[in-house]
Parts: C-alpha cells; sequence; structure tokens
C-alpha cells in the first residue's frame, strides 16, 4: 500500500504551520514586472531551429523559494513564460491553461499581456476561470484557464504567476526542462530548505539535454541552472510516464547524510525498513487471539489467507477517504495506532497499516510472511541509483501458499484477493530482513485476471436504428480502478461516470442510460452494469441493402497508433482482455444477405478475433481483443501499428442486409 501518511503527527504539524504561515512567493510580484522585449524578437517571423514550428518559448523563468517556512512563511514559486506566435495554428497558446493541485498548492497573481509586431501592448483584464481537470486519490487536479485578447501571428505573449504551495509539498521541488514549445531559452533558480537536518542533492533522471549547464549552487546558497534551444517535447499514445521522458531536475531533501555508494545506501534503508515494519507488527500474541475469530481449524491455507484477506479489508481505510481537518481528528478523537494491537482494537487505519496487519494475522495463522517496499511504475520507474528511498513508496506482502511466493496489498482499496494494484505489477522492490534485504520484481497479471466483458442484444429499427440493452462486467484490475476512481461520489456522478464509459466505446451521439448499477463496496465481485441504449443510424442504406458494421465497442481502438512514426516506446499500464457478445435482431422484412468472414490473429502477446454468425432473424457476433504487453521498444512499432491497423480494418467490416422477398427471389 501506498505510503501516503505515516499517521496523524505529520498532518497536524502541516495543519499547524499552515495556519501560522502567510503564503508568499518566490520572486517579485509587481503588476509591472515585464522583462524588456528586442527588436529582433518583435520582427521574429520563424526560428532556425524549430522549423516549421506554430510557435516557440523565448523564455522561461523558474524561481522556486523553498526558504520561506525558515521565515514564518509559505514555500513558492515564480513564473514568467515569452511565447512568440508565427502562425494560425500557434493562435491556440493565447489559450493558457495553469494546472495545480488544489489540495497542494494554489495559483495567485495572474498577469499577461499580448505585444504586436509593432511593440504595442494590449494588457489580459478578463476573467481567470478554474476548472477541474483530473481527480485521482481523493485528490483534485485543477487549471486556471484563461485566454489573451487579440493574438495573431507575430504577437508574443507573456504571462506571469505565483504557486504557493502548502508546507511539506516543498520536499517534491522539481524543475521542468521539457516543454510542448521549442524553449529558446530558460533560467531556473532555487533556494533550498535549509533548515537542520535538512540537506539537498539533485538529480536529472532523463538527463539534461544540450545546451544546458549542470545546475550549480553558489556562494549565496541559491542552485541555478540554464538551459537553451530545447527540442519540443512530444507526446503520443500509450507512451511510458512523462516523468520518466521529460527533462528535469528532481530535488531531494534527505535528513541524514547523502550515502553515495548504491549497495551500501540500500542496506543501511533497508534495515531501518525492516526495523520499522517488524516494530509496528510485533504483536504476536495479539494476533493470535485475533486469528481465532477469523479461521476454522480445518480451513486449507487459501482458504485461511482468503479470509484474512477480507476481514481486513473489512477496517476502516482512511486513506481512501478524502482529507480531513484537525478539526475532524479531534471530533472523532481520532488517535494514530502505535502498532497492529491498537489498530485492531481501533478498527481504522491507513492502507499501508492495514497492510502489515495482514501480515501479522498471517503470521499468526501459521504463514511465512515477509514485508516488503516496491516502487510505483505510474509516474516514473525505479532506479535503485539514484539511492532515493522514496521511490520505494509502496509496501506490501510476500506469502509463501502451499509452497509458492504470491504478493498482497489489502490495504490498496479494491484490490481482489491475489492481486496488486497495476502501479505495482512488474516493478522492483525489496525483501525486507534484519540484514537490509534482497532486491524482488512482483509479477505482472494475465490479461485473463483485467476483464472488460460487454454483452449487448439490440434490435434493428426499419430506420437503421439500434435499440437495446448492454451488460458490462469489469473483473479484476478494471473492477478495482473504476471502484477506487469512484469511492466517494454520490450515486449521480457514479451513473453519469459508468454511461461516459459506455459512450466513448461506441459512437458518437449515441444514447446511453444507466438501470441498473453495480455493487460498489466490494473487493471481489465484479463491477456488474446494465444500460438501455439506442444507437441512431447505425445501418446506413446502400441502393435496396442496409449496411452496418460488424463490430460496436470498438472507438477506443479507432485511432490508435495512426501515425507512421514513432518517438518513444509503446507502454501499457498492465494486461487486459475485451471480450463483446452482440446480437441484432433484424427488423420484420429483412435478413442477412453476408456477413465478414471469422479471423483470428494471434502475435502472442496480442490477439484479436471476430466471428460474425446469422440466422433467418438474428445475426450474432463475437469479438475478443487481447493485449498481453507492457513494453514495446519503438523499434518493433511497426509491427504493433500493423496489428491495430488490422484490428481497424476489421472492426469496419460491414454485415449487409437485404430485404426478405429479394433474397427469396434468389
Amino acid at each position: 500500500m501506498t505510503n501516503v501518511s505515516r499517521g496523524w503527527k505529520s498532518l497536524v504539524l502541516g495543519i499547524v504551520l499552515t495556519a501560522a504561515c502567510q503564503m508568499v512567493t518566490a520572486g517579485s510580484t509587481k503588476a509591472d514586472e515585464w522583462q524588456p522585449i528586442s527588436q529582433e524578437e518583435l520582427k521574429m517571423t520563424s526560428l532556425p531551429e524549430a522549423p516549421g514550428a506554430a510557435a516557440v518559448m523565448l523564455y522561461k523563468q523558474v524561481d522556486r523559494n523553498d526558504a520561506g517556512i525558515q521565515r514564518g512563511r509559505g514555500a513558492g514559486e515564480y513564473n514568467y513564460v515569452r511565447i512568440k506566435v508565427f502562425t494560425e495554428e500557434g493562435r491556440k497558446y493565447a489559450n493558457v491553461e495553469i494546472p495545480f493541485l488544489k489540495q497542494r498548492s494554489s495559483i495567485s497573481t495572474i498577469r499577461a499581456r499580448t505585444v504586436r509586431p509593432d511593440g504595442t501592448i494590449t494588457n489580459f483584464d478578463g476573467k481567470v476561470y478554474e476548472e477541474l481537470v483530473e481527480k485521482t486519490k481523493g485528490e483534485k487536479y485543477l487549471a486556471k484557464k484563461f485566454t489573451l485578447p487579440d493574438v495573431q501571428p507575430g504577437s508574443i505573449i507573456e504571462y506571469h504567476y505565483n504557486i504557493d504551495f502548502e508546507d511539506y509539498y516543498i520536499f517534491r521541488s522539481y524543475w521542468l526542462i521539457s516543454e510542448e514549445l521549442f524553449t529558446k531559452k530558460a533560467v531556473f533558480t532555487l533556494k533550498p530548505y535549509a533548515y537542520y537536518p535538512w540537506n539537498v542533492q539533485w538529480s536529472w533522471p532523463a538527463g539534461l539535454p544540450t545546451g544546458t549547464d549542470q545546475p550549480k549552487q553558489g556562494p549565496d546558497g541559491i542552485v541555478r541552472m540554464t538551459s537553451t534551444n530545447v527540442p519540443a517535447f512530444v507526446e503520443e499514445d500509450h507512451m511510458p510516464p512523462l516523468n520518466e521522458l521529460k527533462f528535469r531536475v528532481v530535488f531531494i531533501y534527505r535528513d541524514e547524510p547523502f550515502e553515495p555508494n548504491v549497495d551500501k545506501y540500500w542496506k543501511q534503508w533497508g534495515k531501518k525498513a525492516n526495523g520499522k515494519a517488524e516494530g509496528f507488527v510485533d504483536k504476536r500474541k495479539a494476533m493470535e487471539e485475533a486469528v481465532k475469530g477469523i479461521v476454522a481449524p480445518g480451513d486449507a491455507a487459501e482458504v485461511k489467507l482468503r479470509k484474512i484477506y477480507d476481514r481486513v479489508q473489512q477496517i476502516k481505510n482512511l486513506t481512501y477517504l478524502p482529507r480531513m481537518s484537525a478539526e475532524q481528528i479531534k471530533q472523532e478523537s481520532l488517535k494514530e495506532p502505535g502498532n497492529i494491537e491498537e489498530l485492531w482494537k481501533g478498527q481504522y487505519g491507513y492502507g499501508w497499516q492495514l497492510t502489515w496487519l495482514f501480515m501479522g494475522l498471517a503470521r499468526a495463522a501459521g504463514f511465512e510472511a515477509n514485508p516488503c517496499f516496491v516502487a510505483q511504475r505510474n509516474e516514473t520507474f525505479f532506479r535503485k541509483e539514484r539511492v532515493d528511498g522514496r521511490e520505494l513508496s509502496d509496501n506490501v506482502v510476500l506469502v509463501k501458499v502451499d509452497g509458492k511466493d504470491r504478493y498482497f496489498d489489502p490495504g490498496a482499496a479494491f484490490t481482489p484477493f491475489g492481486l496488486l494494484p497495476w502501479v505495482e505489477t512488474g516493478t522492483v522492490g525489496l525483501k525486507l530482513d534484519k540484514d537490509g534485504g534482497s532486491w524482488i520484481q512482483t509479477p505482472v497479471p494475465e490479461s485473463a485476471e483485467s476483464l472488460i466483458e460487454r454483452k449487448a442484444d439490440f434490435k434493428l429499427t426499419p430506420e437503421g436504428d439500434l435499440e437495446g440493452t448492454v451488460n458490462v462486467v469489469y473483473t479484476g484490475i478494471e473492477g478495482q480502478l473504476r471502484r477506487l476512481a469512484e469511492r466517494n461520489q454520490d450515486d449521480t456522478e457514479r451513473k453519469k461516470y459508468l454511461e461516459e464509459e459506455v459512450k466513448d466505446a461506441i459512437p458518437a451521439g449515441s444514447e446511453v442510460e444507466l438501470t441498473k448499477g453495480p455493487e460498489w463496496s466490494s473487493s471481489e465481485s465484479p463491477v456488474v452494469a446494465e444500460f438501455k441504449v439506442k444507437i441512431p443510424g447505425w445501418a446506413s442504406p446502400a441502393g435496396r441493402r442496409l449496411m452496418l458494421p460488424a463490430s460496436f465497442f470498438s472507438a477506443g481502438e479507432k485511432h490508435l497508433f495512426e501515425h507512421s512514426n514513432r518517438v518513444w516506446p509503446i507502454y501499457f499500464r498492465f494486461p487486459f482482455k475485451a471480450t463483446d457478445d452482440v446480437s441484432i435482431h433484424l427488423p420484420e422484412g429483412w435478413k442477412a444477405e453476408s456477413v465478414p468472414a471469422p479471423v483470428d490473429r494471434d502475435l502472442k502477446g496480442a490477439e484479436y478475433s471476430m466471428k460474425a454468425e446469422k440466422s433467418d432473424t438474428t445475426v450474432h457476433v463475437a469479438r475478443v481483443l487481447r493485449e498481453d504487453l507492457i513494453m514495446v521498444e519503438k523499434e518493433n512499432y511497426s509491427v504493433l501499428r500493423g496489428f491495430f491497423q488490422f484490428v481497424k480494418a476489421q472492426d469496419e467490416q460491414q454485415v449487409v442486409l437485404q430485404p426478405a422477398t429479394a433474397a427469396a427471389s434468389k
């Protein structure tokens, strides 16, 4: 389970400090703080280093101040951006979007202006909107959005703003070098948090672009770096995490001396982590009493462990609830469990604590169970050479069941027994022991463990519309993701969420209404939903015939891997399998003249099959798409692209209908 919080102590301290601090910016916030624009920049119509670019970033400045908290103020960051627009397409950059994490930061003191090629200026005085961009794990990713006036080819767009961070967010400081646009020049500074015993180191996981000096700390303590002629960053479908690919400098704060020897560092880290884990679970007698009420003496090993797993998941998991204020903690008289015995008595705790409780109960039931810390792979890929223990952020338990090693994380909400959340699969970790531990790699689930099953029963109207019911079943990781996403939502939001999922898979303009929702609180049962669906104009006339596509739930693959060239490797989050079973009842007086020939293409790592059958009154189509891949190198892109082009071509095959009288006369 991810170490989202190590307890109430840091939370309460953070709230106290936040209340005492006035958030300030890292740089000046004067309304007229504009840097001079040269005649060369005003007259520029293109840039040789970025041929054909619709726009370029002439200048970017980032001044990060993590030292403010030492003077009773909050951490902050000042940002300054200057963009030159070359073409009509480049005018889209007049629509500015500044993302931020609501619970961790806020945006203030936005100033913006448009500068014409003749040097005249229009200051922005319009409205700034705040919109939700994404929700995940109870956190809201928002964006400040506004549009600059009178932007034309040749214009310069400028804006600057401040980001005010909550106090503990300084421990995620970084400089982002790569941008969507080619960057002519970027200047970065960071004033570190230097309160004893913290010290700061920095690294660049994806390297540094040509024309970039390595960051250096001056006599004043400020770290500085300048970067020039940074290529535009290309985004593609199914690419590895952005943090793994984008040029960036990451700052790491440590409360201990830096240990450059990789093996020595991880041995020390593993010993310390093992001591903390074992100290938390060292309540054998209490766990032996607790497990008596969970398992029966005659239970098989698998049954016994499943009962323990299910019981742990019934405990209140604070990690996945909305963030609590200090007042809420006080009102509910919550006290941080100091060990698994206190957790068991209180029946509440954070996810990481529940996972250790599972280990303690499993040991009490006679299982060999070991604590492990593993890295996530959703934002970056683990590299032990970075000697950063925070990268091993999630705790799981390795249990020997009937002679086989299996991984469990019941503290990850809604995760079925025997599975891990996808971010913890196929990743590196440490199996802990008193000597520091040994390196492990978690398994990747098979596609059969992440299923989407859709069954549709339609009637085709004489007008060519499809009307009927759709039953959708999400199993395994697919089910866990949907329960996790909607765990704190009401029925209205959940209904909308499920309807949008079906709409995304079928043609635009379709009407979808949820008629029966799933059971949301379970981990083991699939997410099952039933819908009433209408697809207008599915069949199109062709003379006296009607033509209708054989595939119905393939909208998600329609535009996949369309480009012939590829910049990055192809990265899938986890293997999956989607099966579609569709029956279409034909209108009276019509028969199926022909259906597509059956196909089955199996590349081992991916497979597609479709089989269409006809009777006097019905057309039945069965379609399967399976993907058992995680990473495909770009050198093999043509093979993967060819496979999905084949899928698209087969999905567009037509069922041909004709009047029954015409069929009888043949």
